[in-house]
């Protein structure tokens, strides 16, 4: 059990372990997994080189998982003499930092020694990730590279470098380091066992011509065709036996007259499938088949080809066969039905069996294993390169990765931006440092909205380039109000570069309490707005359709006049008057006004009958009673907010709630503001000027107000009058 003394953080809610010393490092294995923020992580699409998420992510399948940085960790604690040195972030690794009394650090800085010698700085004393990459890179590039796989070009022309082409062709290559194709040894034992089995496979019918290849090479042409029809004369024999087993089959397996009528009104071609279903010939007991005329039309092709390739090379040729002649034919192609049942080595049989058996009998097979053999004895020293890189991309990378994954100290301490920041958003007058790269928005919407915050979604594009990325970005901060599809921002990605950002989906979710204290004023502003405006375009439509009634009407008079006079057309009744109808509307409408007018008086007096400073009191009331449940929901749903979602939707596992605070969510979204120093003039030339009307009625109402409170005797009361 560890007794390591661990210090945690809270930051935003909840608690994060401190990662400050070469002891905080080496005891994180020991360190219960519950306590991590995240269990797993994806191995690509963080800002954070491609090269170490690789070397972290061992079995490749994309993900990097806890056990996987616990690995990392272990081996850098026999490498390194000082895990504190991986706070530095430094970007090389000081050959005086490796350990010189493990195995893994000598093979390392024997490595890194080597690597500085092929690059002509023996004297160097660090070893970079840049300088690791050019010597992997170089060599990579050679015939014998150490990975067990070699290359058409390792054999430099000749047979072998052609038998290597061949495995290649039939089993599909093996990437070599260099990026090329090529066999290893369990691709070569699978391709020469692939061989021996054709071979074995084509040597039984050789062994047995008779009883596999009855007809010698056209065997395999006159099986097919034999295949093509046999079941439609096994259906026909079997048919007429019926027939004469009873007579009274034989309408009814010949097909009824009915289906024949069934076609007979369309138009048919000999290729019909109706046709093709019918039997092969008419249905007589005894008969046998025939293979010229009679035969029916669907199948008459494929019959001719069977009589010549099979019929007549076998029994001569004829015009009929007799119900023992067909079970004869079976019988002769029995053996050869079986022997392609039991077909081996497929994926070769495409070279012909003389290349095969060349092959089987020539000495590729030893050529490439000694090729596979030179290459393996670069190995270690492959290894030892592969390990020196390593060793100097987690120097520089480790520590970043575990402050974002172990902890999250990079994104919560705002000092750097964490590895899953894809960089920063410029839209409606503010910047979004919380934009994560997305590759679909449905799934990862699907998931992210848990995450209660306000999220858009922009599709990104450079002018000139085919490049395209799709971000998520959460708005913490400021209003909502032109928030909406369509809108465009700039982003500018972790190295800077600019991007054109247009909005393509919004997760809508409350951004503040203030926004949810005037968000129902504002709903209600739209609603009066959205049907002043249907108000409006009814009565342009109204006013356009009486319009075009009237110019219609005026030219149609003028058309007709001088026309002789036509009887008049009955004019429909006027409808009449319902007075008691009209008086009950009347009153109803009089009873509704009073009500209200009765309500906005009690309102009135109750108000004026409070003491001045109960006034403003009593409007704050009423404005937080209208407010009230969007605040309460507000506040809910911003407690709730949580950074969680937002990463497992991108493939993360995270392992907390990693809450998002209204004071942190403040510094993710940050609004436009002057800057220190600025000034700015007060008047504005092209501001809306107040209309007149609005300044007389502001006095009007006033002076209605206070000659109210005046009569009332509070006016007096107030100014103690």
């Amino acid at each position: 059990m560890s007794t390591h003394q661990w210090q945690f953080q809270r930051q935003s809610g909840f608690d994060q372990v401190v990662l400050r010393t070469a002891d905080d490092i080496r005891a994180l294995p020991d360190l219960d997994q519950k306590l991590w923020v995240a269990l797993a992580s994806p191995a690509k699409g963080l800002e954070i080189d491609a090269r170490t998420l690789a070397l972290l992510d061992t079995d490749g399948d994309g993900r990097i998982r806890a056990p996987e940085v616990i690995a990392a960790i272990r081996w850098l604690d026999k490498v390194l003499k000082d895990l504190g040195g991986l706070k530095a972030r430094g970007a090389a690794l000081p050959l005086a930092a490796i350990r010189e009394d493990t195995p893994e650090g000598q093979l390392v800085l024997k490595s890194a020694r080597r690597v500085l010698q092929d690059l002509g700085q023996g004297d160097a004393k660090e070893v970079s990730p840049a300088q690791t990459a050019d010597t992997q890179k170089i060599f990579a590039e050679t015939l014998f590279n150490g990975d067990g796989i070699v290359t058409a070009a390792a054999a430099e022309g000749g047979p072998a470098g052609a038998a290597i082409e061949a495995i290649v062709q039939c089993l599909g290559g093996e990437t070599d380091r260099s990026g090329k194709p090529g066999v290893s040894a369990a691709k070569v034992d699978a391709f020469y066992a692939e061989l021996q089995a054709y071979a074995d496979w084509r040597g039984a019918a050789e062994a047995d011509p008779a009883g596999v290849v009855p007809l010698g090479d056209a065997t395999e042409a006159a099986a097919a065709a034999f295949a093509a029809v046999r079941a439609k004369i096994e259906d026909w024999f079997t048919r007429c036996r019926l027939a004469a087993f009873d007579a009274r089959a034989g309408e009814h397996l010949a097909r009824p007259a009915a289906e024949w009528a069934g076609i007979a009104e369309r138009s048919l071609s000999a290729g019909d499938e109706a046709i093709a279903a019918f039997p092969l010939a008419r249905i007589e007991p005894g008969k046998p088949l025939p293979l010229a005329d009679g035969v029916n039309p669907a199948w008459a092709g494929k019959v001719a080809a069977f009589r010549q390739a099979v019929v007549a090379p076998l029994l001569g040729d004829r015009a009929l066969l007799t119900a023992d002649q067909w079970e004869d034919l079976k019988r002769r192609f029995a053996g050869h039905e079986a022997w392609l049942a039991a077909k081996k080595g497929a994926a070769v049989e495409g070279l012909g069996l003389p290349r095969v058996r060349a092959l089987l009998a020539g000495e590729e097979r030893a050529a490439i294993a000694a090729l596979i053999a030179e290459d393996e004895a670069r190995r270690p020293e492959a290894e030892a390169l592969a390990s020196v890189d390593k060793a100097a991309l987690l120097y520089r990378d480790f520590y970043t990765f575990l402050n974002n994954f172990v902890s999250f100290a990079d994104f919560y301490e705002r000092g750097r931006p964490a590895v899953f920041q894809a960089g920063t958003l410029y839209l409606d007058g503010r910047t979004c440092d919380l934009c994560l790269s997305v590759a679909d928005v449905g799934k990862h919407s699907a998931v992210a909205g848990l995450s209660h915050a306000y999220l858009a979604y922009c599709d990104c594009t450079r002018k000139g380039s085919a490049e395209k990325r799709t971000i998520a970005v959460a708005f913490t901060g400021g209003d909502v109000d032109f928030l909406r599809v369509g809108r465009n921002g700039l982003f500018y990605d972790r190295d800077g570069v600019d991007w054109d950002a247009t909005i393509v989906k919004v997760v809508e979710a409350p951004l503040s309490i203030r926004q949810a204290f005037w968000s129902p004023y504002k709903r209600i502003g739209r609603l009066i707005t959205e049907q002043i405006e249907k108000f409006a375009a009814a009565r342009e439509k109204q006013v356009q359709a009486s319009s075009t009634a009237q110019v219609t009407g005026a030219a149609g008079k003028v058309e007709t006049a001088g026309a002789a006079p036509k009887p008049d057309a009955p004019k429909p009744a006027a409808p009449s008057f319902d007075i008691a109808k009209f008086a009950g509307i009347f009153a109803a409408i009089g009873l509704a006004i009073g009500a209200i007018g009765a309500f906005a008086a009690a309102l009135v007096t109750g108000f004026l009958s409070l003491k001045l400073w109960q006034m403003p009191l009593a409007l704050a009331g009423v404005a937080l009673l209208i407010s009230a449940p969007s605040m309460l929901l507000a506040w809910l749903k911003l407690r709730q907010r949580n950074l969680a979602p937002l990463l497992d939707a991108s493939g993360w596992a995270i392992n907390t709630r990693a809450r998002i605070t209204v004071p942190f969510g403040a510094t993710l979204t940050q609004l436009a503001a002057l800057p220190d120093g600025a000034s700015r003039t007060t008047g504005d030339p092209y501001a809306e000027p107040t209309p007149a009307w609005k300044r007389w009625a502001v006095l009007a109402g006033v002076a209605v107000v206070a000659s109210i409170l005046w009569e009332m005797g509070l006016l007096r009361r107030w100014l103690g009058l």
